[in-house]
């Protein structure tokens, strides 16, 4: 077996296994870290088939801003300790039937499209073009989207701590 088939089924196990815990375990600082594998073994995906560039994305953004995003608002407002109530039987077997028809959709989907490799050469990565389009407000740029999305999660943090102190 050739290595990178090897990653593929390892980063595959690590993402099956950390999703699955993320949305059982009871402990939330736990699905928090949870998460928080399932988005690094995602860019190592990402880093499988050299899109560099999008896995150093879901590494700073992802994993590196919204799980500590998500810890630090854990941890500000002293809920690390908090244990989910185990959910109803009725919600449980909905939960598991819904997760089993959108795994059967996603199979369905994907063994009915045909794969074909592209036949388009490479494209070569510039590093300058790349820092252009972050940083521009022109057309192509992604100044102002990452300015909006920063302010909106300042409010969401801002809103989750004033409501999760309001319940002392």
């Amino acid at each position: 077996m050739a290595l990178n088939v090897l990653m593929f089924y390892l980063l595959s196990a690590v993402i099956v296994i950390c999703s699955v815990l993320t949305i059982t375990t009871t402990r939330i600082l736990r699905a928090a870290f949870y998460l928080l594998c399932v988005l690094v073994a995602t860019a190592g995906y990402y880093f499988m088939v050299n899109y560099q560039f999008m896995a150093g994305v879901q590494l700073v953004l992802y994993a590196g801003g919204i799980v500590v995003l998500i810890i630090f608002s854990i941890l500000l407002t002293s809920h690390i300790s908090h244990k989910f109530a185990k959910p109803e039987a009725m919600r449980l077997v909905m939960g598991i039937l819904v997760g089993l028809s959108g795994f059967a959709l996603s199979t369905i989907a994907i063994l009915k499209f045909t794969f074909t490799p592209s036949n388009a050469p490479a494209m070569k990565v510039d590093m300058q073009a790349i820092g252009t389009q972050l940083l521009g407000t022109g057309k192509n740029g992604y100044a102002l989207p990452f300015e909006v999305i920063s302010i909106l999660l300042l409010a969401a943090m801002i809103g989750a701590i004033i409501i999760a102190k309001k319940g002392k």
